[in-house]
This record gives C-alpha cells, structure tokens and sequence, in this order.
C-alpha cells in the first residue's frame, strides 16, 4: 500500500478529499490481500460508472439509436480504457496485494487496474455521494471528445475493416501473430494486420490473440480512413 503522502495526492488527482480515507484504502485492496477487498465497491463503481457515461453519451449522442448509444458506452468502459485511466491516476504504486500477486506481475495486470478504478469510483460515490462521483468520472473521460465519430470505433473493428476493403473491391486483411511478451499467465500478443493491395501493415497489442487482432484492425481502419 502506498504512504499517506501518495494517498494524498492520489486524492489530489481524484478532485475529492475523503471524510472516511478508509474507503480509499479498500479500493486499493485486492482480494488477494485481504477479506477486506475492494469486490464489493467495484460492483458499485461499475454501476455508477455506467450510469455517468451513459448520461454524457445522452447529451452528447441523443440522437443515435439505444443501440449504439450502448455500443459507444461498452466501448469507452471497457477494460483497456480503464486501465489506461488507472496508470494515468497512478494506482499500480498504491495496490495492496497478495505476495504471489505481487510476484506475478498484478500491479500492472489490466483487469487487477480496471476492477480498481471502479472500486475508486465506488468509494467516491459512497463518501461524497452522487455528484462527487459523477464529477470524477467526468474529469477522467474529459479529454475524450464525444461525437458520432466513435461509433466507428465502437463497432467490431475486424468486421467494420473486411466491410471497408469489401465495399471497394478488395481481398480480406491478413493476421499474423509477431510476438508474444511476458510470462504465460500474464502474456500480451502482438500481431499484424496486413491488406496487401494497399501495402500497409498495422500492428495492435492484447491481452489475447482476438483482442490484439481487434486492436491491429482498429490501427488499420483509421490508418486507411484518413488517407480517404
């Protein structure tokens, strides 16, 4: 667990100085740590979450079918965007966690950071209520810029690609693994998505193969798109 100095600038970071910290210390704690885990808050950060992101994409995509609306949600909170926003917050530094977590590699693990900043968000909400929570989740998408453009990016990117080349005549993308990093239970794949007709080759990372492809046809489809 991190000192109270880095609990207070994490608070600093958050925008939000709690009136119980303890609340604070259990969003850090790992079930692997102790019975007194943060499992519970991230089931109620998850829901406030939700629920704030969804009222951002109300007023901003009002416009747009449940559908999609629900589609962009999944795709700003899903466990990559979460842990992105959970090293920007600097949490790997304030975990408390089991020695074999700790051993494996769990202060940097995407779901162990994701299922954090939910349990912070968590946390917020219940020492400073509503408003306090909806704030911080706010400031922590701020510098996405919502408009109908990430529907593009919401949709499967692997299927919304094949349609790209498809729509002007071209053969399928080509995946290739190029390699795998770190350790067998805690692996992130590299792989290649290449459309040789127009001689580019885009890579992505994952956590898993399918993911990594995602993010490689993700890296492609905007790469293409841009040059239309």
């Amino acid at each position: 667990m991190g000192t109270a100095g880095q609990l207070d600038t994490l608070q600093l970071r958050l925008h939000h100085r709690f009136a119980d910290v303890s609340l604070l210390e259990q969003a850090l704690t790992h079930r692997s740590y102790s019975a007194d885990h943060n499992e519970r808050l991230e089931f109620l950060g998850d829901s406030v979450l939700g629920l704030v992101v969804a009222h951002m994409l109300y007023e901003a995509l009002g416009d747009l079918p449940e559908g999609d609306l629900s589609r962009v949600r999944a795709q700003l909170v899903r466990q990559d965007s979460l842990h992105k926003l959970a090293l920007d917050l600097g949490l790997p530094g304030l975990l408390r966690l089991g020695e074999g977590e700790m051993r494996s590699g769990g202060p940097r693990r995407p779901s162990i950071l994701a299922d954090a900043l939910e349990a912070v968000i968590g946390a917020v909400y219940l020492d400073g209520g509503f408003d306090a929570a909806n704030a911080l989740v706010r400031r922590l998408f701020e510098r996405i810029k919502i408009t109908p453009a990430l529907l593009a990016t919401a949709r499967d990117a692997k299927t919304a690609l094949q349609e790209w080349l498809q729509g002007r005549g071209m053969p399928l993308p080509h995946y290739e693994v190029v390699q795998v990093l770190g350790a067998a239970h805690l692996q992130t794949f590299e792989v290649a998505c290449t459309v040789a007709q127009l001689k580019r080759r885009e890579l992505g990372q994952g956590a898993s193969r399918r993911a990594a492809e995602q993010a490689a046809a993700a890296a492609m489809l905007n790469a293409v798109q841009s040059k239309t």
